[in-house]
């Protein structure tokens, strides 16, 4: 059996427990060591078959997959944060489809969370912004046009920017084209939850700037909008004592 397992943002300890079980119990782990916290190798038996997935192509890890299960082992396909985002676990799953061997998947914790975390933020702040957007700048891999930063923008929603911190630069302008003003908070997050996680706010208009003062290069998740102010938002329904629900009556 394979499993495709999320990793969490960094931490050891921010892998789901069922994420945990799965790498105790796997006799294969193929693991992406440029990203993934080699932390998490701790929670494997001793005598499991652990590969470093990172210099490898498609082809070469789906010959380690495919060679290991024909003996009936229990693999571990283990993916930094969720493999959801970001995680090219679709095309490995079109391959097992098409050989008829049988898969699951469990979810992680993405970055951009272990990032509002280590902010103690919340993205869904009322009378401010009620939405996430989750994207990329354009880089090897391509956006659709109509998915440009530029473009979503135009929300001025909460934003988490994945895979762009060698783009700075173009990103904030891209987001000052598209409607968010140039104070606008923002953030960059190192590494988030790791040990030598890094973090900073900032505003729209600094991006490039503060990742050159702290020699920011990747490994950044970017946060925009104003939630990341944690200010000026109205007080939530859900507790209010003149809001009635299914469960609570006016108090008022």
């Amino acid at each position: 059996m394979i499993h495709f397992v999320g990793a969490g943002p960094g931490a050891k300890d921010l892998i789901t427990v069922r994420g945990a079980e799965l790498i105790k119990n796997a006799d294969v782990i193929i693991y992406t060591g440029s990203l993934v916290n080699k932390d998490l190798l701790a929670y494997a038996k001793k005598e499991a078959k652990v590969f470093d997935s990172s210099k490898l192509t498609l082809e070469e890890v789906m010959d380690i997959m495919l060679r290991e299960e024909e003996t009936d082992q229990n693999i571990v396909r283990l993916h930094t944060g969720e493999p959801s985002l970001y995680g090219a676990v679709r095309e490995q799953m079109d391959i097992l489809d098409d050989k008829g061997i049988s898969y699951d998947s469990c979810p992680g914790v993405s970055a951009c969370f272990g990032a509002a975390a280590s902010l103690d933020m919340e993205y869904t702040l009322p009378g401010i912004s009620q939405t996430l957007i989750i994207t990329r700048m354009e880089g090897k891999t391509p956006v659709p046009e109509s998915e440009s930063i530029k473009s979503l923008a135009a929300h001025n929603a909460s934003m988490a920017v994945y895979l762009s911190t060698g783009m700075l630069k173009e990103l904030s302008e891209e987001l000052i084209a598209g409607g968010y003003k140039e104070d606008t908070p923002a953030a960059i997050v190192y590494k988030a939850t790791w040990d030598d996680e890094k973090k900073y706010v900032c505003t729209v208009g600094t991006l490039y700037e503060t990742a050159e003062e702290h020699d920011i290069k990747k490994t950044a998740v970017i946060l925009v909008g104003d939630a990341v102010s944690k200010k000026g938002f109205k007080r939530s329904k859900l507790y209010d004592p003149d809001f009635e629900t299914e469960f609570r009556e006016k108090k008022n």
